[in-house]
């Protein structure tokens, strides 16, 4: 009985140092989400400067971590020059999953939710896969953090997920699924705090705005299928998933809509943006107002279901 509670009590400490192991970290998210929001200026698309200085952030925290490479891709809007931030890991000829994550603000406001909180994730999930062996991997990983998402290059060819998507679509790499992060760190317990594009819905998905979403559309493709799969039983965290058609208001508010329209498996990661969090596009987007306990969850459970798919 003894050697059998030494035997148990062993494979469990492993077990923990495993799961130890492959944890994101909380602190680092709130970090990244306090560096990025403090900075002095506003990361929108009249002040490049404080974009710049962003984008300077995420590729010094990229290079610090020994990444293969870090690739940027400028572009030119109305004689000024923004930029996307490109890292990849895993053999270079093969599928490519795309996870990105915008790094710009709509208008005069901190977006520590929207999107300081989806970077902060790209560049811990960097972390992550920097500890791994994945050069035998059967996927590449692109993570990109993306500049001019918000309005008033939304929907435009300005957005750099637009041009991301363009350029891999032009040099034809194999794109098996992409993710785009999108608000990620705000949650309420208490009822009433989650509402919905069509009011019935609570019934479905409740009151409360405690979870964390996929957003997929109608008949997806296989990659979202597996990805979905592996990301709702990862461990910790409240996931619920929503299919539905792409005229419902939401389904469509972020990067992921560049990749769609080529025809690529696509699908968002959020915490259902301003259907609960009243800061969206406020002053108030501040980094205190988010859980980064939950924002670790989230990026633990992405970054093992893309590791389970990957290996």
């Amino acid at each position: 009985m003894k050697k059998l509670f030494l035997f148990l009590l062993c494979n469990t400490l492993i077990a923990a140092a495993r799961c130890e192991g492959i944890m994101a970290d909380s602190i680092l998210l709130k970090e990244h989400v306090y560096k990025i929001t403090g900075d002095k200026g506003f990361r929108n698309i009249d002040d490049t400067a404080a974009l710049n200085r962003t984008s300077n952030y995420i590729i010094n925290e990229l290079v610090k971590l020994h990444v293969p490479a870090v690739h940027l891709q400028p572009y030119e809007v109305n004689g000024k020059t923004y930029q996307n931030i490109v890292t990849s890991f895993g053999p270079e000829h093969a599928p490519r999953i795309i996870i990105g994550a915008h790094y710009d603000v709509c208008d005069n406001q901190p977006g520590a939710d929207d999107n300081a909180s989806g970077v902060a994730a790209l560049l811990e999930l960097a972390r992550l896969l920097s500890h791994e062996k994945t050069d035998q991997w059967k996927y590449r990983i692109d993570l990109v953090a993306y500049t001019l998402e918000e309005p008033p290059s939304f929907r435009t060819k300005n957005m750099g997920s637009a041009v991301h998507a363009k350029e891999t679509f032009d040099n034809y790499l194999h794109v098996a699924g992409m993710i785009s992060i999108e608000m990620i760190g705000f949650y309420k317990a208490e009822k009433h705090t989650q509402h919905y594009p069509l009011g019935f819905l609570k019934w479905f998905y409740g009151s409360r705005g405690n979870y964390i979403t996929v957003v997929k559309k109608l008949k997806s493709g296989r990659f979202t299928r597996q990805f979905t799969r592996r990301f709702r039983h990862g461990d910790n965290m409240i996931t619920k998933v929503f299919s539905g058609p792409q005229w419902i208001p939401g389904m469509d508010f972020s990067d992921h809509l560049n990749y769609w329209a080529y025809g690529w498996d696509a699908l968002m990661i959020t915490d259902t943006s301003f259907y609960r969090n009243s800061n969206y596009h406020e002053k108030t987007d501040r980094p205190e107002t988010l859980d980064y306990s939950r924002m670790c969850y989230v990026v633990t459970n992405m970054f093992n279901a893309i590791s389970g798919m990957a290996q």
